[in-house]
């Protein structure tokens, strides 16, 4: 450095001592404030130093020594060639543990951590003398006791300072430490994103999963977390973020007690955080996030899980290598955690909210089911006992006999077992049913229940196989309970099932006795299993043989067996068959005392109650052509005028109940002969595609397929659409009916019905559609009568216009040349006479090829074209039709092109192709004129492709689909000439030859219309 720019400080004698020169710099007045710092400088024996003495350094250092000392803002100087460092008070922090030793050193020495991300910034803005101003930077000093390094920001910039003789002496840097708000906000993003994913989070599993999600992107302040649910001392890893589940540090289960990996029982005990700080000897070196130093630490806090006492959570989070456990630090953790109890409690609560209300949601439907079940249930015996009976009211002798007297009390025997069913279960669920155990001998008691249903199951085609040996000792039961019980899984098993057996089975297993009903029925999907037993479930899975029941038989069944301190299940698979199995305690010890009769053995008790069951059985397996087929039974069907037209309509009856297909049959008869009969829906409708009926009368409720499923697939086929409807069903009021004809149906009736009511709406519903199927075929016949006038009408006036255009010129053309025989032969020239003679031919050509389209319309509607099919070089064809229509095409101002590489040889009809080519051309030169039209011929796998491209307007979607038909056209016929019937006959002629023609639009504007047809075809084929 020069030193003629400055005051020299006077020269040092060589008699001066080092101590004399340093009190001597020590009172330079640059240097005589800047309180600690300013202390140190001036102490610091600088003659050591590459600075030199404090009174030999340049005005510029003394200049900005002063500044900075002076500054209340954190600055540090670096300066010289090794850029020596000079700080104030304000920087102190800055450097932590470095201090004071950093004071005069090199840059690179005193901040060798730190100075390969420094260094290079420093020397860019030595180089370029620009200054570097950069926000919010990280730069880890290692300013830690122990030369550990601490992440910290901060935003500073380097100005050069200019020495004595203009060059750049040193570095002026200005800093601030912003640490803290860059960690603050980026906590706060944490909590912040955590906080509106679990806002989102409706389930407990949902929170887990954002919680690993989110703390996977915090790795700078978490570098792994754990969370585990603590439940009967054994804690379950759900959430895992910067560690590998199953790893060493991070278990997925673990016992709670002093032995565990992680002290998690302390937390659970305390409900306090605890600090582990051994990781390394736990587990070995674990990842510490973003850096390289690996984690040591770890802070384990207690996540509470709301009221649930039983069951807590305890978060594990690592702590960064980079950052001291401050209160800022644990603050934040803490909050993290709390935060997630709070989305914890919030998802517990969501989910007890939402069981709570599907729970309330499923028992309302099942109280909308059972009530619509019982409906049905009453509603159909209900309509065959009044039916009869107001059928022998209306008789002069009111008798009730035969089939109907015996209908009656079919029905009134189901009633009577419906109504009883009802009153047993009331009583099970108001806790007012009365047992009285007897010791009964339950093996011949069993035996004798089943077989009471030997003659309903034989019916069924069915083979029922009793099994039940005697016991070694009786069964205190209540006989009229365990004779329902019996009941109800045989009329069940029975109800399920189509073919096989059914074996009942009873044995003495572990001092029990064990009924097992087993059946080879469609069996219960595994799903439905657990909620066989419910009250008014049923399983929607299974195909019964009926629809009836009330949903509440298995229910009954599990009410009496517990009280009988027994228990029932169920096992099934499905298509193959179920079994449940009863199991009954031995002796006394679990009834009430008061209820045991302490007598010996009864005789065998009696089944009083098995009639009903064993009826509605029979009524179930009676298959339908001996039911549905055989003779009515004798009903007098009330007097309603039938025209003999509708006598002869067929009607399609569908129904699950045997007794009301032929009550309705009968009904039926006497006016509509004929009847037909369905067990379900999906029997009737393979019957009305099979064979479509005038009308549908059929019940809602069924199995395998329902009244309004059968509406929807009728309405849903083009065959059976227009078929009218009759719903017969036993829900009744204006909502049903409303459901019952927006499902499509027609009419709908509710049971019970009277017999004239029912006859009346079929008549009318019969009468409409015979109405509605004349207007039809009218308005069908109109419509095509219209469009055959509208056709002929547009045909006329096309070949009027198409064919007045030639004869007018035929026309003018030979009165020209009759002229021209009176004019004297000198005033007559040959080329005169010759250029008339061309345009007379030229126009009887296009006449002659306009008669040619009229005779080849006959042709092609009258039948298939007849083809002679030869040896053809499509190539060589189009080579032909594009060099006749060369002509056309400079009259139209179009350069008509032809790629066509190779032979391309079938067997076609020449002449049909040639004619189908000149109308694509001629359609492309009409439409495309001014602008290039191509054709191009290409040979694919067993095919070839004849395509004629225009670049013209093109052809709008409106009219794609119908240019290829007759007399159609995409513009006015004032705009292009011609009949319409170019591309309908070049359709005609591709499909004559197995192929096809379709049109797509050309890149850019036009039309392409491409023909493919099949290669070797054998001539005659």
């Amino acid at each position: 450095m020069s030193s003629s720019t400055r005051p020299h400080a006077p020269a040092p004698s060589e008699s001066e001592t080092p101590d004399a020169r340093h009190r001597a710099g020590s009172e330079e007045p640059f240097i005589q404030h800047g309180g600690e710092m300013g202390a140190l400088m001036r102490a610091h024996d600088w003659s050591t130093n590459s600075l030199g003495p404090l009174e030999q350094w340049p005005q510029s250092l003394r200049t900005s020594v002063s500044t900075m000392l002076r500054s209340p803002y954190p600055i540090i100087l670096f300066w010289g060639p090794e850029l020596r460092m000079l700080y104030n008070d304000p920087f102190r922090p800055i450097l932590g543990a470095k201090h004071p030793q950093t004071l005069g050193a090199r840059g690179n020495e005193a901040l060798v951590e730190e100075w390969g991300q420094l260094g290079p910034l420093m020397k860019r803005a030595q180089d370029t003398g620009e200054p570097i101003y950069i926000e919010d930077g990280n730069v880890n000093f290692a300013r830690r006791p122990g030369g550990l390094r601490e992440e910290s920001y901060f935003t500073w910039s380097y100005n050069p300072t200019i020495g004595e003789s203009g060059e750049i002496a040193g570095l002026f840097a200005i800093a601030s430490e912003t640490t803290r708000q860059v960690v603050g906000d980026r906590r706060l993003g944490i909590l912040r994103e955590l906080s509106i994913r679990m806002a989102l989070d409706k389930k407990v599993e949902d929170i887990f999963r954002s919680l690993e999600e989110v703390l996977s992107q915090a790795a700078h302040d978490v570098t792994f977390a754990l969370l585990y649910v603590v439940k009967a001392e054994q804690a379950r890893l759900v959430s895992c973020a910067g560690l590998g589940r199953g790893e060493a540090a991070a278990p997925l289960t673990l016992a709670v007690d002093a032995t565990s990996s992680w002290p998690l029982a302390s937390v659970v005990e305390s409900r306090q955080e605890v600090l582990v700080e051994d990781l390394a000897q736990r587990f070995g070196p674990l990842p510490g996030g973003p850096w390289p130093e690996p984690t040591t630490r770890a802070l384990i806090l207690p996540v509470p899980m709301g009221a649930d006492a039983e069951t807590t959570a305890v978060l594990v989070a690592g702590l960064s290598p980079l950052r001291a456990l401050d209160d800022e630090y644990r603050g934040f953790l803490q909050l993290l955690a709390r935060q997630l109890a709070a989305g914890i409690s919030s998802a517990r609560a969501y989910e007890e909210a939402k069981q709570r209300a599907e729970e309330l949601a499923r028992l309302d439907a099942a109280k909308t089911a059972f009530f619509s079940n019982v409906s049905h249930e009453f509603r159909t015996p209900l309509t065959l006992i009044l039916g009869p009976v107001e059928d022998a009211l209306a008789k002069t002798t009111k008798s009730l006999e035969g089939e109907s007297l015996d209908l009656v009390r079919r029905n009134a025997l189901r009633l009577y077992k419906l109504v009883n069913t009802l009153l047993d279960f009331s009583r099970m669920e108001a806790g007012r049913a009365q047992a009285s155990y007897a010791p009964v001998d339950l093996s011949v008691f069993t035996t004798s229940l089943a077989s009471a249903f030997q003659s309903a199951v034989e019916s069924a085609g069915l083979r029922l196989v009793v099994d039940c040996p005697p016991l070694p000792e009786p069964l205190y039961v209540d006989p009229e309970m365990w004779e329902k019980v019996v009941l109800n899984l045989l009329s069940n098993a029975v109800k399920y099932t189509y073919h096989g057996e059914i074996r009942v089975s009873l044995r003495w297993e572990d001092a029990q006795a064990v009924l097992r009903v087993e059946d080879t029925g469609v069996g219960i999907p595994e799903e439905e299993l657990p909620r066989v037993f419910e009250r008014f479930y049923r399983v929607r899975v299974s195909q019964g043989r009926s629809h009836e029941g009330t949903g509440i038989g298995l229910a009954l069944v599990q009410e009496l067996v517990k009280l009988h301190g027994g228990n029932v299940g169920v096992t099934s698979q499905l298509g193959k068959g179920t079994t449940f199995t009863v199991r009954l305690p031995r002796g006394t010890a679990h009834l009430p005392p008061e209820r045991v009769e302490r007598t010996s053995p009864q005789q065998t008790p009696v089944p009083s109650g098995a009639a009903p069951f064993v009826e509605e059985t029979r009524r179930w397996s009676t298959d339908v052509t001996a039911t549905d087929t055989g003779a009515p039974p004798a009903v007098e069907a009330p007097a309603v005028e039938v025209s003999p037209e509708l006598a002869h309509s067929r009607i399609l009856l569908v129904d699950d109940n045997a007794d009301l297909r032929s009550y309705v049959t009968g009904l039926l008869k006497p006016g509509f002969p004929h009847v037909e009969t369905a067990r379900n829906g999906q029997d009737a409708l393979e019957q009305a595609r099979l064979r479509p009926p005038d009308l549908i009368l059929s019940d809602v409720m069924m199995p395998v397929m329902d009244g309004f499923g059968l509406v929807r697939a009728l309405r849903a086929d083009e065959r059976t659409r227009a078929i009218p409807i009759i719903l017969l069903s036993a829900r009744a009021g204006d909502e049903a009916t409303v459901e019952g004809l927006q499902s499509g149906a027609d009419d709908y009736l509710v049971k019970p019905f009277s017999a004239r009511e029912l006859l009346v709406r079929v008549r009318t519903q019969l009468d409409m559609a015979r109405v509605r199927r004349e207007v039809v075929r009218n308005e069908v016949e109109r419509d095509s009568l219209r469009e055959s006038v509208r056709t002929r009408d547009e045909f006329l006036r096309l070949v009027s216009h198409e064919l007045r255009t030639p004869v007018s010129a035929l026309s003018l053309n030979i009165q020209s040349l009759v002229r021209s025989l009176d004019v004297p032969a000198a005033d007559v020239t040959p080329e005169a006479t010759r250029v008339k003679a061309r345009t007379t031919e030229k126009h009887l050509q296009r006449l002659s090829r306009l008669v040619e389209q009229l005779v080849d319309v006959s042709e092609f509607v009258t039948g298939p074209l007849d083809l002679s099919r030869e040896a053809v070089d499509l190539a060589e064809l189009a080579a032909n039709v594009v060099a006749q229509a060369q002509e056309k095409a400079l009259r139209a101002d179009c350069v008509l092109t032809l790629e066509a590489p190779l032979p391309v040889v079938g067997s076609y009809d020449r002449a049909r192709l040639s004619q189908l080519l000149a109308s694509l051309v001629d359609n492309a030169l009409k439409f495309g004129m001014g602008k290039p039209v191509e054709v191009a011929v290409a040979r694919a796998a067993g095919r070839v492709s004849v395509a004629v491209r225009d670049h013209g307007d093109g052809i709008g979607p409106d009219d794609q689909e119908r240019v290829f038909e007759r007399f159609e056209r995409a513009v006015p016929a004032n705009h292009h000439g011609g009949f319409g019937l170019g591309l309908w006959m070049a359709r005609h002629i591709a499909e004559a030859h197995g192929g096809s023609i379709h049109h797509e639009p050309t890149e850019g504007g036009g039309a392409t219309f491409t023909t493919v047809l099949p290669l070797d075809v054998p001539p005659g084929g």
